[in-house]
């Protein structure tokens, strides 16, 4: 997406949480940061348990920890948790 559709698709957003219901906003900024919050504590607890496992294992937990990751980073890529 360029910079100009970004900043468009932003002002976009912004727009419609001004618009909305202040409920409905608020239910979207909650589920908002539970997810994130859910994915971080995730992400953790699987490289911890995956530290604590050991080679036995292949490190198969480390590689859910990574994709936990690669959400969060999508989640950050979102114009949402700017607006937010």
């Amino acid at each position: 997406m360029s910079d100009k559709n970004k900043k468009a698709q932003e002002r976009n957003l912004r727009k419609i949480f001004r618009t909305m219901e202040a409920h409905r906003a608020q239910e979207i900024r909650e589920a908002y940061y539970k997810a994130i919050e859910g994915l971080s504590a995730l992400a953790e607890t699987l490289e911890i348990a995956d530290a604590e496992m050991g080679s036995p294992h292949d490190h198969a937990l480390i590689e859910e920890h990574l994709i936990a990751c690669q959400a969060i980073d999508a989640m950050k890529a979102s114009l949402l948790g700017r607006i937010l």
